[in-house]
C-alpha cells in the first residue's frame, strides 16, 4: 500500500497551471536553487518581450513577473535577490525587495554554469576556470579565480558544481555523449592542497557524519557513476582527522531496471538531518542510501519525466526537484514509516536502529527497550548507558534510568556509571531538566563552579528553578542567569532586587507576564535611592497596559519621605491622560502645590492639564493665594466671580475677554454692570473690549443701554466704533453717528455717512438738519447717496448755503448737477445764478443727457445753448452735446440737413427718433448715416419712400436686411421689388452688391422675380452680361423654375460652369441637357457616363465609344457591360481598352458566370502589364477548372506570383484533386498533399506525406481514411502519432470502437505505451478498452501502470464492467478507502478478504462505514468480528457499538472486545459487561469490574444483586451501597448474610455516630461480643464515651470494654497536660509583652514613623507597608 512507503512524495506545484509555457520549462530556462523560489525565463514568441517569472513556494506559490532580458536567472536561496547573466559574460545581482543593484561584473570568458554555493557566494564555471564571487560582503567585489578546469571536462556540458561546508573541497560535474551513451566526468579539487583529480561520475555531493565514538564529524564525499560495465555509488572520506576513526571506503551497486538501459544518475543530495543520500536518475527513479553504510534504503520511480534540477529543502531533510512537465516535486523521509519499513527486513535491523537513534524516529522503541533491559540485566551498564544516551527522541533518558545508573556498582579504576552516562550525553548534545540537576549537584558539592559556567555557556544544560536553587548559595548572579533562562519570575525579581538591578525589574516583569508586589519594591527603592525610586514609580504608572501600582500608595511613599517635588513630578506624569477616575489625585496634586509652591500650581493650571479635580476647593485656595485668574477659571459661584472679576489690574486682559465667552448672557451683563459700577475709570477699557468681543452674543441694544445708563459717551463711541463696520443694524449706525457728533468727531461722521449702507437715511438726514452743523458735508453726503437732492437743494437754498451747493456740484458729485439745476429751476432760481453754476462745473463730469432731459422737461432747453457752445469750444466731444445741439438746430430750423449730413458726432438713432414726427427726410438722413436699418425701413414704408429704401438696401448689401424686407409677410415687398429692378440695380455699378441682391432673391424663393432680374442684367447689355456666376445662377434658377428655357440658355450662353450645371441637371433629371453640356465641352468620359449611368443606354454608349475611340471610354463601357452581366462583351471592351485595373471584379463575375475561356484571354492580357497575385492565382485556377493540367504545370514551373496554396485549397474543396495535387506538390505542402492523396486513394503516399508534414490534423485524416479502407498497418502508424496528443485520443478510440476494431485499438494503444511521449490518457484508455473487451488482462495492466492511469475514469469503467477486485484495487490506490470498503462489502462473494478489509476499514473517513462493517461481519463473518473490533477500537463509538449489539441480542459475541475497552470506564460498556457477568455468574470478575470501573447505575445494579441467590453477589451489592454512602442498606445486607466484618467496615467508613451506635447495640443484642470489641476498635473515634459505659454496665461487658476505656483515659490525660503547658506559656508571653509595652515611649522614641519611615534597614528586599497618611 502507498501508506507503507518510507518516503513522503508531494507535488508542490504544477508550473504549467500558472500560465508558464511548457517550452520554458527546461535545464537552460528554469532554475531551482532552494525550496524557496522557482525561477523561469520565458519568451513566448519572437516579437514578445522576454520576462522572468519567480514562484515563491513559501508564500502559497505567489507569482511575480518581471520584464527582464537575460541569458540566465537564478534566485537566492531565501532572499529576494536575483542574479542575471547577459551575453554569457555580463553578470549582475539585484535586490528585488529594495530595488537596488548589489553587484555587477564582466567576465573575460563565457560563464557556462553558475549557482549559489551558499547564502553569500556565487560559484561560476567558465570554459577554462572556476570562480567564486562574494555578493553581500563588499560593494564592488570582483570574482575570485579558484582553479583551472581539468582536461577531462573538455567538450562536456556542465550540469552541477558543489562545494563542501568549509569551502575546502569543490567538484565540477559534466556530461557528454560518447558511443551512444551519456558519459559523466567530474573534477574534484582540494583547495588546501591545490590539486585536482579527474573522476568518471554523473552526480556528486558532500556530507558529514558523526561516527560512533568520534569526537568530531567525519567529512565525506559521495558520487555515483554508470558506465558500460556497471553502476556504482561511492562514499569516501576527505580531510581525515587523526582523532576520528578511519572511515572505510564504500562502493555499492546502483540498481537500474532492465528497461532503463539508458538511465543514469542526474542529481544527488545528502540530508544532514537523516544522513541519507537522495539519488535521482534521468528516468525519474529515486534511490535512498544510508550515508554511513551506503546501504540501499528504498528505490522507486517518482516521475515519468526527467527531473532536470534539484535542491535540498530548507531543513536538509529531503529534496525538491522540477521535471520537464513542470511538476515541482518534494521527496523526504516519512518519519512514521521509515523505521517499520526497514525492520520489515531483518537484514536492515541495525540500520533501522541507527537511523532511529540518529534522527529520533519512532518505530524502534521496543527494540531499544529490550536491549536496554538485557544489558542492565547482564550488568553491562556502560553499553546500557550508551544505548540510553542514543535512544530515539531520548525516550530512555528518564529519572528511572538515572536512578538505575546511580545504583549501579562502580568498576575499579573507572568512572561511575552515572558519570559515564552524563559524559555521553554531554558529548551527544544537551541534557534535560532532571539530568542537568543530577549532574550539577555533585559538581557544586565539589566546588567546581567553573564547570557549571562552562556547560551553561555551551548550552548543554536545561535551566530550571531547582538548578538555580542549587547554584544560588554559590553565586547569586549565576543563579539569576539560570532563573532568567528557566523563566522563574518571582526568583528573577528577587535576584534583581538583591543585586540592586532595579531598572531591569519592570522590563522583565512585562516580558515574562509576572506581577510582583510593586508597591513594596518601590518603597524599598525610594529609601535606598530616591532618584531611582522616582524613575521606577514613573515607569510603573506609565505602563502601556495601565498603571502597575496604586498611584495613591506611590504618593504616600513620597510624602512619607517629604519628597514634594518628586511627588509632583510623578503625579504630573501619572495623571497626564486626565482621566475622570483620577480626580481626587488631581486635587491632591494641586492642594500640595498651592500650599507649598503656588507658582507651580499656577503653571499646572495654566497648562490646562487636568479637568476632574475639586474645582470649588481649588478655586478657594487660588483666591487665597491671589491667583484671581485661576480662581475664576475654576469657580461657578456668582459671588466669587463678581468679587474676583473687578480686579482687572490683577488679571490678564486678553484672558479676561476670553473668560466672558464661558459665561451666560445674563451673567455677563451683570459682571459688566458690576465692573462699571465699582470702578468705571479702571474697568472701562476692559468693558469696551469685552463688549466689542461679544457684541453679537450680548446684543448691541443691551450694551448701548448699559453705556447710556452710566452716561459714558466715550465708552459708547469706542464700543460702537469697533462694531459699526461689521454691523448691519441701522440703530447701531445711527447711535454711532450720534455719539461721534457728540464727541465732535466730524470726520468720522462724514466717513460713516459716506461708507455705511445700513443706517436710515431719512432719520440721519433729519438728525443732521437738527444738529445745525457748521459743516454741511455730512448732510450733503447722505442726501447725495440716497437721492435726496430735492430736499438738500431746498434746505440749502432756503438757508442761503449757496456755497454748499457749489461745493456739492463741484467737489462732491458733479454728476448730480442736472438734478441740482432741475431743483433750482423748480424753486424759480434766477437764470444768471444757474448759468454761473453751470459755468463753474467741469462739463466733462456732467451727464449732458440728464442735463438736457431735466431742462427739456421744463421747456428751458435754450438755456443750455451758451453752455453747450462753450463745452464744444473747450474741446469736449461728448455725443450728448451734439445731440443737444442737433435738437436745438432742428427746433430752430437752423440748416439742420447740413448738420445731420456733415456732423459725425451725434447719435443718429436719438436724433432720428427726434425728427420722425418733425421731418421724415431728416429722420431718413439720420438713420441712413447711422445704418439704423429697421428704423429706416419703418420710416420709408410709413411715408412711401420705396425708391430711397431700394437704393439703401442695395448700398447696404446685408443679407439679413434683404431677408427681412423680402419676407412674404411684408405688404410693401412688391413695391420695393419693382424699385429694385427698375431703379436700384440698373443704377449700380458694383457687382458684389448686385450679387448680394440676387442671392437675397434666391434665398427668398422668388424664382420668377429672380429670372426677371437676371435677364435684365445679363441678356440685356450691361456690365454683368459676361458674369459667369450670374449665368450659372440664371441656369440654375431656370432648371428649377422654368426647365423649358434651359436648353436655349445652354446654346445661347458660354461663360457658365459646365461641370457644375451638368451635375445640377443630372440631379434634377435633365440628362439630355447634361449630355449636351458635356458634349459641347468635349468631356467624352462624362458624356459616356451620362449615357451609361443615367440614360441607361449601353448601345448608345457603345456607338459613342466607337465614334470617339478612346481607351477610357471603352473602360467605362466595359464596366457598365460587366455590371449588366454582359461578361463576354465586357471582357472584349476591356481588351480593346487594354485596361487590367478592374481585374478583381472581372475575375469574380467571370468565375461565377463560368466564362473560364474568356477569362483566360483577359488574364493573359492583364499579365502583360500587371504582376498581381490575384491575376496569377485566377489564371492558375482557370487552368485547373478547365482541366488544362499540362498548361497548369507549365504555368507553375514558370515565374509567377500566384497564391498556390489557396488555389490548392480551393481546388481540393471543389473536387479538383488532381489539380490540387499539382498545386501542393509545387510548394511541398506535405500536410495538404497527404489529405489530397487520401481522396485519390494513394494511402501509402499519403502516409509518407503525413510523416513529412507531422501535423495532427493530417495524421487524423490519413488515419480515418486508412481505417475505413482497413489498412490497419498504415492506420497504426498514423495512430501512434495521434495518441501522444491527449486531446486526439478520445476521437481515435471512438473511431475504432464505432467500426468494431477492438483488437486493433488495443494493439495500437499497447504499441504506444513504449513511446517516449506516452501519457496518462494512453494508459487509461488501454485499461478501459481491456475492461470492455479483455477483462482478464485488466488486473495485470493496473498493477503495472496504476500510477500512470487516470484512476477516477478507470474506476467508472471497472464499475460498468463489474470488475470488482480491480475496482477495489483502484479505490485503494486512489485513497478512496470509503468506496473500497463499501465495494468489498457489497460484492463480498467476489472481492472480500478479511486482512485486506481490515487494512482498508481503518483508513476510511466516513465513520458510518465502521458500523456498517460491523453489521456486515455480524451477518457474514461473526467469528472474525472480535478481530475487526480490535482493529477499530480507537475509531468507533463504543457506546453505539454496545447499543447496536444489545438491540440484536448479540452482546456475548463481543465480550472480549468489551473487556478490552472497559478501562475507558464508559457507562454503557460497564453496564453491558456487568449484565454479562451476572448472567454468567462470574462474581470474581464482576467484583473487579465494580471496584475498578464506577461509571454505571449503582442503585439499579445493587438492587438486582441483593436479590441474587448467591451470597457473593449480595456481598457485591452491599459493597456498592457502601460506595454510594447508603450505609443502612449496606449494613442491612451484611447483617442478613452475617458478613459482620463488612458491616463493621461500612459503619467505620460512614463516619456517622448514629449508624455506629445502632450497629454496636445490634451486636450487643445478638450477643456477639467479638463483634462488639471489633466495633470499639474499628470505630473508636465515632463512639461516644457515655454510650459505651451505658452498654457495658447494662450488659456486663466491662471486661470487653476495658481496653477501650484505658486508651480513652490515656488520651484524655495527655490532652490535659498539653493544654496546661500551652496555658502557662501563653501567660508568660503576655507578661513579657506587657512589660515591653510599658517600657516603650508612646511616640516611638526619637523617630516619627509617620514621616521618617522604619528605622531598621530592609534585610530581605521588602519594604514595610505605607502608613496611609495623606497630607496637603
Amino acid at each position: 500500500m502507498a501508506g507503507s512507503l518510507p518516503i513522503r512524495f508531494t507535488e508542490l506545484l504544477q508550473l504549467t497551471q500558472t500560465d508558464i509555457d511548457a517550452s520554458s520549462i527546461g535545464f537552460n530556462s528554469c532554475t531551482l536553487e532552494s525550496d524557496h523560489y522557482v525561477c523561469v525565463r520565458q519568451k513566448l514568441t519572437e516579437d514578445a518581450n522576454p520576462e522572468v517569472i519567480i514562484v515563491d513556494l513559501k508564500k502559497n506559490n505567489e507569482l511575480t513577473r518581471r520584464s527582464i532580458k537575460a541569458d540566465s536567472a537564478i534566485m537566492h536561496w531565501d532572499r529576494q535577490a536575483i542574479a542575471l547573466k547577459a551575453n554569457q559574460r555580463t553578470l549582475q545581482v539585484f535586490d528585488l525587495a529594495q530595488k537596488t543593484k548589489l553587484q555587477s561584473t564582466s567576465m573575460n570568458e563565457d560563464v557556462v554554469y553558475w549557482k549559489w554555493i551558499n547564502t553569500t557566494t556565487l560559484g561560476m564555471v567558465t570554459d577554462t576556470s572556476v570562480y567564486h564571487w562574494k555578493i553581500f560582503e563588499t560593494s564592488n567585489a570582483a570574482p575570485l579565480k579558484l582553479f583551472e578546469r581539468n582536461t577531462n571536462l573538455s567538450g562536456c556540458q556542465i550540469i552541477n558544481y558543489r562545494v563542501n561546508q568549509d569551502d575546502k573541497w569543490m567538484c565540477v560535474v559534466g556530461i557528454s555523449q560518447q558511443q551512444g551513451r551519456v558519459v559523466g566526468a567530474m573534477q574534484l579539487y582540494s583547495r588546501d592542497r591545490g590539486i585536482s583529480q579527474a573522476i568518471e561520475a554523473h552526480a556528486a555531493a558532500f556530507g558529514t557524519v558523526r561516527l560512533e565514538g568520534a569526537p568530531a564529524d567525519t567529512r565525506l564525499f559521495s558520487f555515483a557513476v554508470r558506465n558500460a560495465a556497471s553502476a556504482k555509488l561511492h562514499v569516501v572520506e576527505i580531510d581525515h582527522q587523526q582523532t576520528n576513526p578511519v572511515f572505510p571506503k564504500k562502493a555499492v551497486d546502483i540498481y537500474f531496471p532492465p528497461e532503463a538501459t539508458n538511465d543514469f544518475p542526474v542529481a544527488m543530495q545528502i540530508s544532514q538531518k537523516y544522513n541519507v543520500i537522495y539519488l535521482v536518475t534521468k528516468y525519474g527513479f529515486i534511490h535512498l542510501y544510508d550515508l554511513e553504510s551506503a546501504r540501499c534504503i528504498f528505490m522507486n520511480r517518482i516521475s515519468s519525466e526527467t527531473i532536470f534540477t534539484t535542491a535540498p529543502d530548507s531543513d536538509s531533510a529531503g529534496i525538491v526537484g522540477v521535471n520537464r512537465k513542470g511538476q515541482v516535486l518534494s521527496v523526504t523521509i516519512d518519519e512514521q514509516t521509515i523505521v517499520p519499513y526497514l525492520l520489515a527486513n531483518p537484514a536492515n535491523g541495525d540500520l533501522a536502529l541507527k537511523l532511529a537513534s540518529r534522527a529520533g524516529l519512532p518505530g524502534a522503541d521496543n527494540l531499544y527497550q529490550q536491549q536496554f533491559e538485557q544489558l542492565c540485566g547482564q550488568g553491562n551498564y556502560t553499553e546500557a548507558a550508551k544505548l540510553a544516551a542514543n535512544s530515539p527522541r531520548g525516550f530512555l533518558r528518564t529519572p528511572r534510568t538515572i536512578e538505575r545508573f546511580k545504583g549501579a556498582q562502580q568498576q575499579t579504576g573507572q568512572l561511575s556509571v552515572i558519570l559515564q552516562y552524563f559524559g555521553m550525553l554531554l558529548d551527544k548534545g544537551n541534557l534535560n531538566r532532571i539530568e542537568s540537576i543530577e549532574l550539577v549537584r555533585p559538581v557544586l558539592q565539589q566546588n567546581r563552579k567553573h564547570l557549571l559556567e562552562k556547560w551553561l555557556k555551551e548550552g548543554k544544560l536545561e535551566c530550571s528553578e531547582e538548578l538555580g536553587d542549587l547554584a544560588r548559595p554559590h553565586d547569586v548572579n549565576l543563579a539569576l542567569g539560570i532563573y532568567l533562562q528557566a523563566n522563574v519570575p518571582h526568583k528573577v525579581v528577587a535576584g534583581f532586587a538583591e543585586t540592586g538591578q532595579f531598572e531591569r525589574i519592570l522590563p522583565y516583569a512585562k516580558q515574562s507576564g509576572y506581577q510582583p508586589d510593586f508597591a513594596q519594591l518601590l518603597q524599598n527603592i525610594v529609601r535606598v535611592n530616591p532618584e531611582k525610586g522616582a524613575e521606577f514609580a514613573t515607569a510603573l504608572a506609565n505602563d502601556e497596559n495601565g498603571p502597575l501600582v496604586d498611584i495613591e500608595r506611590v504618593v504616600d511613599v513620597f510624602q512619607s519621605q517629604n519628597m514634594i517635588q518628586q511627588a509632583t513630578a510623578f503625579l504630573l506624569d501619572a495623571l497626564k491622560d486626565n482621566k475622570p477616575e483620577q480626580g481626587h489625585l488631581q486635587t491632591r496634586l494641586l492642594e500640595m502645590n498651592l500650599v507649598n509652591a503656588p507658582q507651580v500650581a499656577d503653571a499646572i493650571l495654566g497648562n490646562d492639564m487636568f479637568s476632574y479635580f475639586d474645582k470649588v476647593r481649588i478655586s478657594q485656595l487660588c483666591e487665597n493665594a491671589q491667583l484671581y485668574q485661576r480662581a475664576l477659571e475654576n469657580s461657578e459661584d456668582p459671588a466669587t466671580i463678581k468679587r474676583s472679576i473687578v480686579r482687572t489690574d490683577r488679571l490678564n486682559l486678553d484672558w479676561l475677554v476670553g473668560y466672558f465667552g464661558r459665561m451666560s448672557l445674563e451673567q455677563s451683563l451683570d459682571c459688566l454692570n458690576e465692573m462699571l459700577k465699582i470702578n468705571i475709570r479702571q474697568n472701562l477699557q476692559a468693558v469696551v473690549q469685552i463688549a466689542t468681543k461679544y457684541s453679537d452674543l450680548l446684543g448691541p441694544n443691551r450694551l448701548v443701554d448699559l453705556f447710556e445708563k452710566y452716561r459714558t459717551a466715550e465708552g459708547l463711541y469706542y464700543y460702537l466704533g469697533s462694531i459699526v463696520n461689521l454691523s448691519e443694524d441701522p440703530e447701531v449706525h445711527f447711535k454711532y453717528i450720534e455719539a461721534a457728533t457728540k464727541m465732535g468727531q466730524t470726520t468720522e461722521v462724514e466717513r460713516i455717512c459716506r461708507e455705511s449702507n445700513h443706517y436710515n437715511p431719512e432719520k440721519v438726514k433729519n438728525f443732521l438738519k437738527e444738529a445745525k452743523l457748521t459743516e454741511q458735508l455730512p448732510l450733503i453726503i447722505v442726501c447725495d447717496r440716497f437721492n435726496l437732492i430735492h430736499d438738500l437743494v431746498l434746505y440749502l437754498y432756503q438757508n442761503q448755503h449757496f456755497k454748499s451747493i457749489e461745493v456739492y456740484v463741484q467737489r462732491v458729485n458733479p454728476a448730480r448737477t442736472p438734478f441740482v439745476i432741475g431743483g433750482l429751476l423748480d424753486v424759480d432760481c434766477e437764470e444768471s445764478l444757474i448759468k454761473n453754476l453751470l459755468q463753474s462745473v467741469d462739463p466733462a463730469s456732467i451727464p449732458i443727457d440728464d442735463l438736457v432731459s431735466e431742462v427739456e422737461s421744463r421747456n428751458r432747453l435754450k438755456l443750455l445753448m451758451p453752455f453747450l457752445e462753450t463745452t464744444l469750444a473747450s474741446g469736449n466731444q461728448q455725443q450728448a452735446v451734439y445731440n443737444a445741439l442737433a435738437k436745438i438746430y432742428i427746433d430752430s430750423n437752423n440748416n439742420p440737413e447740413k448738420f445731420l449730413k456733415e456732423n459725425e458726432m451725434y447719435d443718429p438713432l436719438t436724433v432720428g427718433k427726434y425728427c420722425e414726427k418733425r421731418d421724415p427726410n431728416l429722420a431718413y438722413i439720420a438713420y441712413r448715416k447711422g445704418q439704423n436699418d429697421l428704423e429706416l425701413i419703418n420710416i420709408t414704408n410709413e411715408n412711401g419712400m420705396y425708391k430711397a429704401q431700394a437704393r439703401y438696401l442695395l448700398e447696404r448689401a446685408d443679407q439679413e436686411i434683404w431677408a427681412f424686407v423680402l419676407n412674404g409677410n411684408n405688404i410693401h415687398r412688391r413695391s420695393l421689388v419693382d424699385q429694385v429692378i427698375s431703379t436700384a440695380v440698373p443704377e449700380s455699378n458694383e457687382p458684389e452688391k448686385v450679387s448680394v441682391a440676387v442671392k437675397a432673391f434666391l434665398d427668398a424663393d422668388l424664382p420668377g422675380e429672380l429670372i426677371e432680374l437676371l435677364e435684365k442684367i445679363i441678356l440685356e447689355p450691361s456690365p454683368f452680361s459676361d458674369n459667369g456666376s450670374l449665368q450659372n445662377l440664371l441656369m440654375l434658377t431656370a432648371a428649377k423654375a422654368d426647365k423649358g428655357r434651359l436648353m436655349d440658355y445652354i446654346h445661347q450662353l458660354s461663360a457658365y460652369n459646365g461641370e457644375e450645371i451638368a451635375n445640377m441637371c443630372i440631379s434634377v433629371g435633365l440628362f439630355e441637357e447634361a449630355f449636351e453640356i458635356y458634349k459641347k465641352q468635349d468631356n467624352h468620359t462624362a458624356a459616356a457616363n451620362v449615357l451609361v449611368e443615367h440614360v441607361v443606354s449601353i448601345d448608345r454608349a457603345q456607338d459613342y465609344a466607337e465614334r470617339v475611340e478612346l481607351p477610357e471610354v471603352w473602360s467605362q463601357l466595359a464596366k457598365a457591360q460587366l455590371d449588366g452581366l454582359r461578361v463576354t462583351d465586357a471582357i472584349g471592351s476591356y481588351i480593346r481598352a487594354e485596361d487590367p485595373n478592374n481585374y478583381h471584379e472581372v475575375i469574380d463575375i467571370a468565375t461565377h458566370a463560368g466564362k473560364d475561356e474568356d477569362l483566360i484571354k483577359y488574364l493573359r492580357m492583364a499579365r502583360k502589364t500587371q504582376r498581381e497575385t490575384a491575376i496569377d492565382t485566377a489564371l492558375a485556377f482557370c487552368y485547373a477548372r478547365t482541366d488544362q493540367l499540362s498548361e497548369l504545370e507549365d504555368f507553375l514551373h514558370a515565374t509567377n506570383v500566384a497564391d498556390v496554396e489557396n488555389s490548392g485549397d480551393k481546388a481540393y474543396e471543389e473536387g479538383y484533386h488532381q489539380a490540387a495535387k499539382i498545386f501542393f506538390t509545387s510548394i511541398s505542402n506535405w500536410a495538404k498533399l497527404a489529405t489530397t492523396l487520401v481522396h485519390l486513394e494513394e494511402y501509402q503516399a499519403a502516409v509518407e506525406c503525413a510523416r513529412k508534414a507531422n501535423s495532427v490534423k493530417v495524421w487524423k485524416q490519413v488515419n480515418v481514411a486508412c481505417v475505413d479502407k482497413k489498412e490497419f498497418r498504415l492506420a497504426q502508424i498514423c495512430g501512434l502519432n495521434l495518441i501522444v496528443h491527449a486531446e486526439e485520443l478520445q476521437d481515435l478510440v471512438r473511431q475504432y470502437e464505432r467500426n468494431g476494431y477492438f483488437d486493433e485499438l488495443i494493439a495500437l494503444l499497447e504499441a504506444g505505451l513504449g513511446l517516449e511521449r506516452a501519457h496518462m490518457g494512453m494508459f487509461t484508455e488501454l485499461g478501459i478498452a481491456l475492461s470492455k473487451y479483455h477483462p482478464d488482462r485488466v488486473m495485470e495492466h493496473l498493477k503495472l501502470f496504476w500510477s500512470r492511469i487516470n484512476i477516477p475514469k478507470m474506476i467508472r469503467s471497472c464499475e460498468e464492467a463489474h470488475l470488482w477486485p480491480e475496482l477495489i484495487f483502484l479505490y485503494c490506490h486512489y485513497d478512496e478507502w470509503d468506496n473500497a470498503a463499501l465495494a468489498m462489502m457489497e460484492r463480498a462473494s467476489d472481492a472480500w478478504e478479511h486482512h485486506s478489509f481490515k487494512d482498508i476499514i481503518v483508513k476510511v473517513a466516513n465513520l458510518e462505514i465502521y458500523y456498517r462493517a460491523l453489521n456486515f461481519y455480524l451477518q457474514e463473518q461473526p467469528l472474525l468480528l472480535t478481530d475487526l473490533l480490535q482493529a477499530l477500537t480507537a475509531r468507533i463509538d463504543v457506546n453505539r457499538v454496545v447499543k447496536m449489539f444489545e438491540k440484536s441480542d448479540n452482546i456475548p459475541i463481543i465480550k472480549p472486545f468489551l473487556l478490552s475497552v472497559q478501562p475507558q470506564n464508559k457507562k454503557t460498556v460497564n453496564s453491558a459487561v456487568n449484565d454479562l457477568l451476572i448472567e454468567e455468574e462470574d462474581y470474581k470478575t464482576l467484583r473487579d469490574s465494580v471496584e475498578n470501573y464506577d461509571n454505571y447505575e449503582p442503585v439499579d445494579l445493587a438492587s438486582r444483586l441483593e436479590k441474587h441467590e448467591l451470597v457473593f453477589f449480595r456481598q457485591i451489592a452491599a459493597s456498592i451501597y457502601r460506595k454510594n454512602k447508603r450505609w443502612d442498606k449496606s449494613i442491612a445486607l451484611s447483617k442478613q448474610d452475617k458478613l459482620f466484618r463488612d458491616a463493621i467496615e461500612t459503619a467505620a467508613m460512614s463516619g456517622k455516630e448514629d449508624v455506629v451506635e445502632e450497629l454496636l447495640r445490634y451486636f450487643v443484642d445478638i450477643g456477639s461480643r467479638e463483634c462488639y470489641v471489633g466495633m470499639l476498635y474499628a470505630c473508636y473515634d465515632l463512639i461516644r464515651l457515655h454510650v459505651v459505659m451505658e452498654v457495658s454496665w447494662r450488659h456486663g461487658l466491662n471486661d470487653f470494654t476495658m481496653p477501650f476505656m484505658i486508651n480513652y483515659m490515656s488520651q484524655q490525660a495527655s490532652a490535659i497536660d498539653t493544654l496546661k503547658k500551652d496555658n502557662e506559656a501563653r501567660k508568660a508571653r503576655e507578661a513579657k509583652e506587657q512589660k515591653e509595652e510599658d517600657s516603650t515611649p508612646i511616640l516611638g522614641g526619637s523617630r516619627l514613623m509617620l514621616t521618617q519611615g522604619s528605622a531598621s534597614p530592609m534585610a530581605n528586599g521588602f519594604a514595610p507597608q505605607p502608613t496611609g497618611y495623606r497630607g496637603f
